[in-house]
């Protein structure tokens, strides 16, 4: 879990940018730059349910199968962004 977005779940070395930005222009440890830039969430009032759908479609779309889509996105309401 460590090397993986705490948003997303995505692996932080998939990121292009090489991870979000904090807001004093340093790399985020925790967050991938699709979620996290300049010390901030790109969508803040999404829920985990929500993020869970966005990314599953996102998955589908760049031609990953349903089932896949699922077992990558299950995880994510256990991530930090989504602990209360």
């Amino acid at each position: 879990m460590k090397n993986m977005c705490q948003s997303c779940d995505m692996p932080l070395k998939q990121d292009p940018a090489g991870g979000g930005t904090e807001a004093d222009g340093t790399k985020s440890q925790k967050y991938c730059s699709y979620c996290y830039e300049k010390g901030a969430f790109h969508q803040p009032d999404i829920s985990a349910t929500e993020m869970q759908a966005f990314c599953k479609d996102k998955l589908i779309e760049m031609g990953q199968p349903r089932i896949l889509a699922w077992l990558y996105t299950r995880g994510i309401p256990r991530l930090e962004r989504w602990r209360a």
